[in-house]
């Protein structure tokens, strides 16, 4: 399994990190991706992943939520390290719109995203993306970003939890679905979705340490713990297990350029 998108440089894991990622290694999970969300993860991020080369995979970037008054001052931090780090990073992410939480930033929100896409086309780097509560700004961004740049612009839709509608949206401007956790919970629409979902658009990630998987809803969460979501797809799928976590894995490595 590879893990596409678990903030291991948070506080969370702190205490444990090492120990974490030697668990992951020892259950199966054959990689982790790291994503930033400002300008103070870049150092953490780097670190984790300069002591795991080949294991943890870096994204840089500018989360919605991390967008405040000092935008411009953290934009200028997080496009230098992007810049000096760009061949060693799989993604510019996590980036993307939140209107969920706070609106007052709405319109710099626009500006960040509009220049990390740029940047990403520039740089020929995959992009994560974050929707929550802003599909409709999400989708029309990226259709305009995609006819404007002549260099593709390609990514994954991190958490994705959309429609049937959305998700062709984003499939058919090329984009992979990032499924986590979400998907076991009772009630979860997700699985309806994803029947016009090819498996090949679909990559598997934790979001750790949020969002695990039931039976673990509540705890930390880690990598080996998308055994969960790779059981609730193969019933979705109507396959085994182990052609999902292949199948994935493979998508994985295609998008983000790992081995």
């Amino acid at each position: 399994m590879i893990d596409t998108h678990i903030h291991l440089d948070e506080e969370a894991y702190a205490s444990d990190r090492e120990e974490v990622i030697a668990r992951q290694r020892e259950s199966g999970v054959e990689a982790m991706l790291v994503p930033g969300v400002n300008a103070d993860s870049i150092p953490g991020i780097l670190d984790v992943c300069h002591k795991h080369p080949g294991y943890c995979y870096a994204g840089l970037g500018f989360h919605p939520q991390d967008v405040k008054e000092d935008w411009q001052e953290q934009w200028t931090i997080i496009e230098k390290a992007i810049r000096e780090h760009r061949d060693e990073l799989v993604a510019i992410g996590e980036i993307g719109f939140d209107y969920y939480w706070d609106t007052t930033f709405k319109d710099a929100q626009h500006e960040v995203f509009q220049r990390q896409l740029d940047l990403a086309a520039e740089l020929n780097l995959p992009i994560m993306i974050h929707s929550r509560e802003a599909t409709e700004d999400t989708l029309k961004v990226l259709k305009s970003a995609i006819s404007n740049h002549q260099s593709p612009i390609k990514g994954v839709i991190h958490c994705f939890n959309g429609s049937k509608e959305v998700a062709q949206q984003y499939l058919q401007m090329g984009f992979y679905l990032g499924i986590g956790g979400v998907l076991t919970f009772k009630n979860c629409k997700l699985s309806e979705t994803l029947e016009v979902v090819p498996l090949e658009r679909i990559v598997l990630e934790t979001d750790g340490p949020y969002l695990a998987p039931t039976p673990h809803r509540g705890e930390r969460n880690e990598s080996r713990l998308m055994i969960h979501v790779a059981e609730r797809l193969a019933q979705v799928y109507n396959c085994s297990v182990e052609q999902i976590i292949e199948v994935t894995s493979a998508n994985a490595r295609q998008l983000f350029g790992i081995k």
